[in-house]
């Protein structure tokens, strides 16, 4: 405002200044633009470029600790907000994962059973489990057993139980839960001569 006053009105600047309260100093003051302002920029620029997860947190602390400068973190931020790397879109993580193997399908019955768990919540917000058993051939529910918990023990007789009216499975397709990978289950599979396909 003192700026346009003196501009506009023709009066001194001693008085513009008495008049916004603002000091001389202040009012003839123009900022020095550093060369080192430059080289901060190409620093930044060329650490987010290399270094995409990085902030401007890590940034400062490469330049600061390994590169040796002692610019002040105050206006190396202003700059990096400057050049609006603050804005950068964190990039998400990819998985690499295997192309699966496409599911072979049985020929007949009880060649290939799959297994696998589901869960639930009741109105009380107590959850329950499910445990399915399906034939693969045709896709017949085998079993389903309902409960609070459903250890490897539970797992093994269930398995016993349809194994009474259906007869064995040559496969059990499963995941890698914990009621899965158990001992007791690989020692029942082994006894039984049933092969258990981890998917």
């Amino acid at each position: 405002m003192a700026v346009s006053a003196v501009a506009q009105l023709g009066i001194s600047v001693a008085l513009a200044c008495r008049t916004f309260q603002v000091s001389e100093t202040c009012y003839r003051y123009s900022p020095i633009l550093s060369d080192e302002n430059g080289e901060i920029a190409d620093w930044l620029k060329r650490l987010t470029g290399d270094k995409r997860t990085w902030g401007f947190g890590l940034c400062f602390l490469y330049l600061r600790k390994v590169q040796g400068y002692f610019w002040n973190h105050k206006r190396v931020y202003r700059i990096y907000c400057e050049l609006e790397l603050n804005l950068r879109i964190k990039p998400k993580k990819r998985l690499k994962r295997d192309k699966p193997e496409p599911l072979a399908v049985p020929d007949r019955p009880n060649e290939t059973w799959s297994m696998d768990f589901m869960a639930d919540q009741l109105s009380d917000g107590r959850s329950i489990r499910t445990l399915n058993v399906l034939d693969d051939f045709n896709r017949e529910g085998l079993c389903i057993e309902v409960d609070f918990s459903l250890p490897a023990e539970r797992v093994v007789r269930s398995l016993n139980r349809i194994i009474e009216w259906r007869g064995k499975p040559e496969t059990i397709r499963i995941d890698n839960g914990p009621e899965y990978v158990s001992g007791k289950l690989m020692e029942w599979a082994e006894k039984q001569g049933v092969l258990l396909a981890y998917i």
